[in-house]
């Protein structure tokens, strides 16, 4: 597996099939747990057809946290490549202000951490992703 990490708008934004939503609620990170696995993750997902990038990655920080009111701003792009198949992401880092409910989905809890857990749900990449937040923070 290899991961690149770019800066904004290097890769035409069309091929780009993810968005990452690093997120901080009070100096915590937040981070959502699946229902079907027993480690943490950076919340983030895959775009619909026709959406912004920016609009996946709102729809998704709701969506894995319940995060109602918050800040987004975009930090980078990313590649992932494995078996010679790359696909393409983008980082952004949101400050949420408030949560409602979590909606109903995949996602069973979400939990505040000072520091990434060491049983994360892809440790080859999110911890890659996550030290290049706290660059930029």
């Amino acid at each position: 597996m290899k991961v690149e990490i770019f800066d904004i708008a290097l890769v035409d934004e069309k091929i780009f099939k993810y968005a990452v939503i690093a997120s901080k609620y009070n100096g915590k990170w937040v981070l959502c747990k699946h229902q079907e696995r027993d480690t943490w993750e950076i919340p983030g997902g895959s775009r619909e057809s026709g959406e912004s990038l920016l609009n996946t990655a709102k729809r998704e920080l709701y969506e894995e946290t319940g995060a109602s009111i918050f800040h987004i701003r975009e930090v980078c792009d990313y590649s992932v490549t494995v078996n010679e198949k790359t696909s393409y992401g983008r980082l952004f880092l949101a400050d949420i202000r408030k949560f409602d409910d979590l909606p109903e989905s995949e996602i069973e809890k979400i939990d505040f951490f000072d520091i990434l857990p060491e049983n994360m749900t892809y440790p080859d990449i999110q911890p890659l992703l996550h030290q290049k937040i706290l660059k930029e923070i």
